[in-house]
């Protein structure tokens, strides 16, 4: 690999990402499908595309004045610690995803957003950085950025909440849709109802991975996801709804940033 050093955290063009240090923003958006980097960029000032090589499609522009990029991850937990990563050698700091996951809990309906203060290690990327037993949490700062965006959209909106809690990170779609399917569905279908014993909100594939690069490389990781429908409602006899649209979850990352940016730049005053 001439020309490439996976050692070098200041010069090299990044090896997934295609990036250089000076066309990556200090603040990014994360994202796990390609295609919602674009229903992100037109919100930033003067966007344009940086790069795209596999599922990383990346774009920079400004927010509050401030160079903020937009990256895909793909889906699961490798592919988001890779983007993290090389994200962190071009200089970020501060992450916030933008995904979709399902509601566990009974008090999550299709079309709430979810901030994930924490995210259970059902995986098995975040356990090439962290230690058995050692949480994956959410940076404090983002997560209360989060809420208070998520509040103040939803604020007229008696329909939808936004939730702050623990959510669950695996490595299997299918695994969690169709558990009787696979030859370990009886450890499947234990787990998962300890977990909403314990109040698991919802359940996704990339927060567990986030949070833990985020711990480990010192920087400030947070979540905002979009509950798409909530099946233990519909096995309780409750009413849910069924939604495809992550407006409301882009609104509040993109709110959430830009308080960021203004504490941030508070306290360099």
């Amino acid at each position: 690999m001439a020309g490439f050093a996976f050692g070098d955290y200041t010069s090299a063009r990044q090896f997934h990402l295609k990036t250089l240090p000076e066309e990556v923003g200090k603040y990014v958006i994360l994202v796990g499908d390609p295609g919602r980097v674009n229903k992100i960029a037109p919100f930033l000032q003067d966007a344009r595309q940086i790069s795209v090589n596999r599922e990383y499609h990346i774009f920079t522009g400004t927010l509050e004045d401030e160079m903020v990029s937009i990256c895909s991850t793909g889906i699961g937990g490798p592919s988001t610690a890779i983007a993290v990563e090389e994200l962190v050698r071009c200089g970020a700091h501060t992450m916030i995803r933008v995904g979709t996951s399902g509601g566990m809990d009974l008090k999550v309906q299709g079309g709430d957003l979810v901030v994930a203060s924490s995210a259970i290690r059902a995986e098995g990327t975040s356990y090439e950085y962290l230690p058995t037993g050692y949480p994956a949490a959410a940076d404090f700062q983002v997560t209360q950025a989060l809420k208070q965006a998520g509040d103040r959209l939803l604020k007229n909106d008696p329909q939808r909440h936004c939730h702050v809690g623990v959510v669950q990170s695996k490595d299997s779609f299918y695994g969690e849709v169709a558990p009787e399917t696979m030859p370990v569905s009886y450890d499947l279908n234990q787990r998962v109802p300890a977990y909403l014993a314990a109040g698991c909100l919802a359940t996704e594939m990339e927060c567990a991975a986030l949070f833990s690069v985020g711990l480990v490389r010192h920087i400030r990781c947070g979540a905002v996801l979009t509950a798409l429908w909530n099946d233990n409602r519909i096995k309780a006899g409750l009413t849910d709804t069924h939604t495809e649209d992550s407006s409301c979850a882009i609104a509040c990352g993109l709110e959430a940033m830009r308080l960021l940016i203004q504490e941030d730049r508070q306290q360099r005053q």
